[in-house]
């Protein structure tokens, strides 16, 4: 099992109001090419031993940060969204949700998008093909609304990543799950023209891209990092045509094969499970 290595580093920072946080809950939240912002260190994953071939997870290293890749294969699993308790021991967190469940099932678990005070998703949310929330198409400040932003969505093994608008005029039938975010880091193989190539906003990140061959890609810092090396590895390593923003500070990931559970406090969950009989 794979150990990892808490550290702690103190940044200077001030608080923003980019992505909705419940109250309480002093977590970095910053916008594109501001400087880092918070009023708590930063907890920084350092993995101490390497990959772990029995998880869909593994350690990258990406212009010198600690990286963690996670991939969801169409042939081994599918993907559903989840929400964190909003009460209760733990609430809001992955390991509140994880209770009780088996977790030889799970391959990963990862926070997929932004919320609000209530842990309720501020963008479209479709769970078990109900739709707990609508698409979000308004404007405002914070990286949710920094357009285009985008959903990512799915029904069985086939898995998509569109901006919004596109969403909005060529999908005509419910998903299975989704849910919206943003910014959208590549679109259609290209940074978003708000992305700087490395801005002086530095934090935790996670974001999701689909490949041309249908796999789902997951990727999660272990350390601080700018939004353009962000989106750089989705598009110069990855290359994914497109590629999608999560959240920020309170990007958390459960890997039930390495023992790592991230106690974050989060939102809306994107659950990566094995298809039983399928060959892992």
């Amino acid at each position: 099992m794979k150990k990892y290595l808490l550290l702690i580093a103190p940044f200077g920072l001030t608080l923003t109001a980019c992505e909705q946080q419940p109250e309480g809950e002093p977590v970095v939240r910053t916008e594109l090419g501001e400087p880092v912002a918070s009023s708590e260190p930063v907890e920084e994953l350092v993995p101490t031993q390497a990959a772990n071939p029995a998880s869909a997870c593994q350690p990258v290293t990406f212009e010198g940060v600690s990286l963690t890749h996670c991939i969801a294969d169409p042939e081994l699993h599918r993907i559903s969204t989840g929400l964190a308790p909003a009460s209760g021991e733990n609430f809001g967190t992955i390991e509140a949700w994880a209770a009780g469940r088996n977790e030889g099932d799970i391959a990963f678990v990862m926070n997929g998008g932004m919320y609000d005070d209530a842990l309720r998703p501020i963008g479209y949310y479709v769970q078990d093909r109900d739709r707990l929330a609508e698409l979000n198409r308004a404007d405002g400040d914070g990286n949710f609304f920094l357009k285009p932003n985008g959903v990512f969505f799915g029904t069985g093994g086939r898995w998509q990543l569109i901006e919004t608008d596109t969403f909005l005029r060529t999908i005509g039938t419910r998903p299975e799950f989704g849910t919206q975010s943003g910014p959208m880091l590549v679109i259609n193989g290209n940074l978003h023209p708000e992305i700087q190539d490395d801005g002086p906003s530095k934090a935790l990140r996670n974001g999701v891209g689909v490949a041309s061959d249908g796999k789902a890609h997951f990727v999660i810092s272990n350390a601080p990092l700018s939004f353009g090396q962000l989106a750089r590895f989705f598009r110069d390593e990855l290359e994914v045509p497109n590629a999608l923003f999560l959240d920020g500070n309170i990007s958390s990931l459960w890997d039930p094969a390495t023992g790592r559970m991230d106690s974050r406090r989060v939102g809306p969950l994107l659950v990566v499970e094995k298809v039983p009989g399928a060959e892992q």
